[in-house]
């Protein structure tokens, strides 16, 4: 039995002559005033100038422009959705690595519900793909959203109360290496690497598929709910104790809204149940509305395949994002919270609830470290598109006393790239592990496009900005 996405606007294979890709067979291959250039070059958050871009249609494809990359000396950057709150799916001068066409989803194992997935698709072809079969994968929560870059970072989604990260459900992937080879990292071969994919992001090689344990999944409770904003901190202390008794089956999100573009400011809580009982879900939810006043609620049953949902962001501005994994919510990260959303330079706060399956897993047990965490906390402020750092870094002065309560970062998430931010998602432990994994499969660090781990003996870089 299988599902497969169909690949729209996928192109003929192409090997152009040029300048950059003498040689290289490896896909469609565009180059600057090629038709789609432009197009494939822009990612959410970033507009680059690569040399190329090759857009693979199979692993060996992916192998030779690996080579030709390393043997060109191009800097690297793999795209999976083009997410990067960093842009690190772009470059200047380089050659971009799209996997656009690697986006099959098959059921290969019905009985065990085992699923592969190319790393190219995205979550909201996934979840489309896995509704006639009643099933899910706990990643994501937006459509657009690449496979690939999300699981190697986690896997944070509607599921993860219940069913952990996406890395929690990782059985097997298939990956590129720097030199060009495809081996099959799992629990019996290439350990090592498996471990550090499950969480350790895009810098052991290219992973061209993966295959996923799903769960069985068909229509869940969705919806949000909008409070009066006067209380921020009672409605912080309700959503925090709530978490703490809620079922697993409920997962939710508080946000933080100061006012932005004429609107007034506003907190909400967005959630989802899973729950089989309709009674139970309502049950779970009922204290949610219970939280303060609730000036507005639209909660419904819907697939889960329709919940994954995008957003866009201001034109003309810039949206800077961090976060931080809080392991309590205490009154001071709740006083901090509140000022950072209230102060001079407001911030836009969303709180995460986690534990449940996600704080079962042992910190060992994957790259993702921080099991211990209550709640991921995403800050982002918004400012002018061209920005200086000085800026930005002003902007961010209400989000630091929030982040000093963090024992860890998502690498998913940060919008920064530096040292300090590799030592901050990675416990001492963790990261020695995965340099010496990125010795044995990069010593060249050829995949630096990232919240970059340098190999073993090298000095961390901390990645491209």
């Amino acid at each position: 039995m299988s599902t497969q996405t169909p690949r729209t606007g996928t192109t003929a294979r192409t090997a152009r002559t040029g300048p950059h890709d003498v040689g290289l067979a490896a896909g469609t291959v565009l180059v600057p005033g090629d038709a789609g250039y432009d197009q494939a070059s822009s990612t959410l958050f970033a507009t680059g100038r690569p040399a190329l871009v090759v857009r693979p249609h199979d692993p060996a494809e992916v192998g030779r422009a690996v080579t030709y990359a390393a043997r060109k000396g191009l800097a690297l950057s793999v795209r999976s959705g083009g997410h990067s709150p960093l842009g690190h799916g772009t470059n200047d001068g380089g050659m971009v690595l799209d996997l656009t066409h690697l986006d099959a989803v098959e059921v290969i194992d019905p009985h065990r519900r085992i699923v592969r997935v190319g790393a190219g698709a995205t979550w909201g072809q996934v979840a489309a793909a896995l509704a006639p079969h009643g099933l899910g994968i706990t990643a994501g929560d937006t459509a657009s959203v690449g496979v690939g870059g999300l699981t190697l970072g986690g896997g944070v989604g509607w599921m993860v109360r219940r069913h952990g990260l996406a890395v929690d459900n990782l059985l097997a992937a298939r990956v590129v290496t720097a030199d060009g080879r495809s081996v099959t990292a799992s629990p019996e071969q290439h350990a090592g690497l498996f471990w550090a994919l499950r969480g350790g992001g895009g810098n052991f090689g290219v992973v061209t598929s993966f295959d996923f344990a799903a769960v069985p999944v068909g229509d869940v409770r969705f919806g949000s709910i909008t409070y009066r904003p006067d209380d921020p901190a009672g409605l912080i202390r309700g959503w925090r104790d709530h978490l703490r008794t809620a079922p697993e089956e409920l997962s939710s999100t508080l946000t933080l809204m100061p006012p932005f573009g004429g609107r007034p400011a506003s907190v909400s809580v967005l959630l989802c149940d899973v729950h089989d009982d309709a009674g139970a879900a309502e049950r779970a939810i009922e204290p949610l509305l219970r939280l303060g006043t609730v000036t507005d609620s639209a909660i419904e049953t819907r697939p889960y395949a329709d919940i994954l949902e995008d957003g866009a962001h201001p034109a003309g501005m810039r949206v800077v994002a961090r976060n931080v994994l809080v392991p309590e919510l205490d009154d001071a990260v709740v006083g901090d919270l509140v000022a950072a959303h209230r102060g001079d330079r407001p911030t836009v706060l969303s709180l995460r609830g986690l534990g449940g399956a996600f704080g079962r897993v042992l910190p060992d047990a994957t790259a993702f470290a921080h099991r211990d965490a209550e709640a991921l906390v995403i800050g982002a402020v918004v400012v002018p598109g061209d920005a200086s750092d000085a800026v930005v870094d002003d902007a961010l002065s209400g989000w630091r006393p929030v982040a000093a309560h963090g024992t860890g970062v998502y690498v998913n998430f940060q919008g920064s790239a530096t040292e300090a931010d590799v030592r901050a998602a990675y416990p001492p432990a963790t990261l020695e592990r995965l340099a010496a994994i990125k010795r044995a499969y990069d010593p060249r660090n050829l995949f630096d496009r990232n919240l970059n781990i340098a190999p073993a003996g090298e000095p961390s870089s901390g990645g491209a900005a």
